[in-house]
């Protein structure tokens, strides 16, 4: 990965993934469908999130597992 903080220039990041509720109906019944990927300075822990795509199954899935 080619990656450059713009806040303090390091070199190195840490990657992970996080799930949020969307709007009302996903709110009320738990359903996480929203996917963003995080990615994270380890300097100065500047972090950024990216939309990721999202399955319906894995959305019908969460609806299951909540």
């Amino acid at each position: 990965m080619n990656y450059k903080c713009p806040k303090c220039h390091n070199n190195t990041c840490t990657v992970d993934q996080m799930r949020a509720t969307g709007g009302t109906f996903s709110k009320i019944f738990d359903i996480q469908n929203k996917k963003f990927t995080s990615v994270t300075c380890k300097k100065c822990t500047y972090t950024e999130f990216y939309k990721a795509k999202t399955s319906a199954m894995s959305n019908i899935f969460d609806l299951f597992t909540s």
